[in-house]
């Protein structure tokens, strides 16, 4: 008479008759890992369903800078188990945006048809082996079966539960296939019923699971009670059950990802322990939240553009301005060492797990664009060109071209307030405001922006005119910058405006204006703009022929 070990290895043998290999097989094949005392080994594992998700950089940098730090091993994993759910191009795209970003793995995949390392296939959809050789020992043990419920009968369970209040779920009384006897379970098998494999549970959910969480600390939660699905009727593993298999086999030492998956960490734990591998250390990181009116909400792939990273590129933010903005978000102590290390590498800070906030973490744009002005003001004019033409050569041609036409004229005007000056000029913090910013310097730009927005002059065209008029009789593009001013000034008084400010705050209805006044009157004619970098060195720029043809075309 055979006994119920028999019976347990019998169906597993009948429902994975081509496995051969065994868990112990594995253990083999993927020893463990020779790395230091203390050494993490973190990966990023997302599924193959679009872009770079903003909270998807922040987890990878985080990931990548700890393993980093700690002389461990980094590496990308693709979850791609769920097919109806993956988007063809997403590998590309991801594992070409994470270069960008500067975040390279150390083993995994690293583009759509490359892998390296060790420790794969990285790719799930090509480690099916692997898992069923894990799903075959725990149904030798009698740890997990196969289930013939129909979406049908699930259904009615899952409304009577609803109807009677009941706690929804496939456990105890309400896991129909979970005590059908082994033969039964045969004799479906080889009639040719559909089955998949769900996990016996012997959790409880009145009792309480504890694991320390490295961002949270102690956690205590129920204990799972599910019998849930291992492997679907494909064939593949779902994540409960992948999670487990691959990164014990890939040797993770640190579990890091979203608090979404808190309350499953007790299924996690359940399977670990069932399949007798060490359970890693977890880390919840908090969502990237925004502000949505006087709340806060995740952010969301669906309505939020700041939600992909090509959000940031295609404005042209900097990478390093990105970068040193997730950094101050992922830890409290980030902007006072950057305050201490101003010219210091943003990677020689070491990132801690327990200063991450589990609150959460909050996207501000308006801080990422002063980070961001911050950094570009670092930039010296050679570094600010080449960055704006690589941006814009994809993203703008227009501008591309514009510049690239003459790189000298170019560079002189990224020059401006930046090299060698005293004050470094912050107005800019992505690259797709350099049009707009700097339209005056290209003719071409500069009449499509005057058809659009014409001046705005804050004295009547009387008073325009004279002082355009006058001015044009007096220009002289040889003067130095103090001669200039000399003679702004004695034109200004000429006309009745005042060029002393104190006299003019004391006694303003003595002048028709000050000489802020009349500058802004040139500045206008010239720019279009009330603000600009210094008037003086825009003419000299611009050069006698452009700037008396501006002066006389607004009048």
């Amino acid at each position: 008479m055979e006994n119920l070990n028999d019976k347990n290895v019998k169906l597993a043998n009948l429902i994975f008759p081509e496995i051969t290999k065994t868990v112990e097989d594995l253990e083999k094949i993927y020893p463990k890992r020779d790395l230091k005392e203390g050494a993490f080994v973190t990966r990023f594992a997302p599924s193959p369903t679009g872009f770079l998700h903003t909270g998807a950089l922040f987890t990878s940098l985080i990931n990548q800078r700890i393993a980093k730090q700690s002389d461990g091993i980094f590496y990308l994993r693709i979850e791609d188990t769920d097919k109806k759910r993956e988007v063809d191009g997403s590998v590309g795209l991801l594992t070409s945006e994470m270069k960008i970003f500067g975040i390279y793995p150390d083993e995994g995949v690293i583009s759509d048809t490359e892998e390296i390392g060790n420790y794969g296939p990285y790719t799930q959809s090509k480690r099916e082996e692997i898992y069923k050789i894990c799903a075959k020992s725990l149904i030798e043990r009698g740890l997990a079966y196969p289930c013939f419920c129909t979406t049908e009968m699930l259904d009615v369970t899952r409304t009577s539960q609803e109807k009677n209040k009941i706690r929804p779920g496939y456990y105890s009384n309400y896991a129909r296939c979970r005590n059908i006897s082994i033969d039964e379970s045969i004799a479906k098998i080889e009639s040719g019923e559909k089955y998949i494999i769900r996990f016996r549970s012997r959790g409880s959910h009145l009792k309480k699971v504890v694991f320390v969480d490295a961002i949270r600390g102690k956690m205590e939660i129920a204990e799972n009670d599910q019998d849930i699905v291992i492997i679907k009727s494909d064939g593949l593993p779902t994540y409960h059950f992948a999670h487990i298999v691959d990164d014990h086999f890939m040797k993770t030492t640190h579990v890091m990802r979203g608090e979404e998956w808190i309350p499953s960490t007790p299924i996690h734990i359940e399977l670990f322990n069932s399949m007798n591998f060490e359970v890693p250390t977890y880390v919840h990181f908090p969502s990237v939240m925004i502000i949505d009116g006087e709340s806060k909400r995740k952010l969301s792939k669906r309505k939020d553009k700041e939600a992909a990273v090509s959000f940031f590129l295609d404005a042209g933010y900097p990478v390093d301005s990105v970068l040193e903005y997730i950094l101050t978000i992922v830890n409290s102590d980030y902007e006072p060492w950057r305050a201490k290390n101003p010219l210091a590498d943003k990677l020689d800070f070491d990132i801690r797990l327990e200063k991450i906030n589990s609150s959460g973490a909050l996207f501000d744009q308006v801080k990422l664009n002063d980070i961001s002005k911050e950094v570009i003001a670092k930039m010296n004019s050679k570094q600010v060109l080449d960055s704006v033409l690589e941006w814009s050569k994809k993203y703008d041609i227009e501008l591309y071209d514009i510049l690239n036409k003459d790189l000298e004229y170019s560079i002189q005007i990224f020059a401006m307030e930046r090299d060698n000056a005293t004050k470094i000029r912050k107005d800019i913090f992505k690259w797709e405001d350099i049009k707009s910013t700097f339209v005056y310097f290209f003719d071409s730009l500069f009449e499509k922006y005057l058809n659009k927005n014409g001046y705005i002059f804050e004295k009547d065209s009387k008073i325009v005119n004279d002082v355009l008029s006058e001015y044009i009789s007096i220009y002289n593009e040889n003067d130095d910058k103090d001669t200039w001013f000399s003679n702004m000034k004695l034109c200004a008084s000429k006309l009745g405006f005042c060029t002393d400010m104190k006299e003019y705050k004391k006694n303003p209805e003595n002048y028709i204006g000050s000489i802020a006044d009349f500058s802004g009157i040139i500045r206008m004619a010239i720019t279009g703009k009330k603000n600009t970098p210094d008037i003086y060195s825009i003419m000299k720029l611009l050069g006698k022929d452009r700037v008396i043809n501006r002066l006389n075309n607004a009048k």
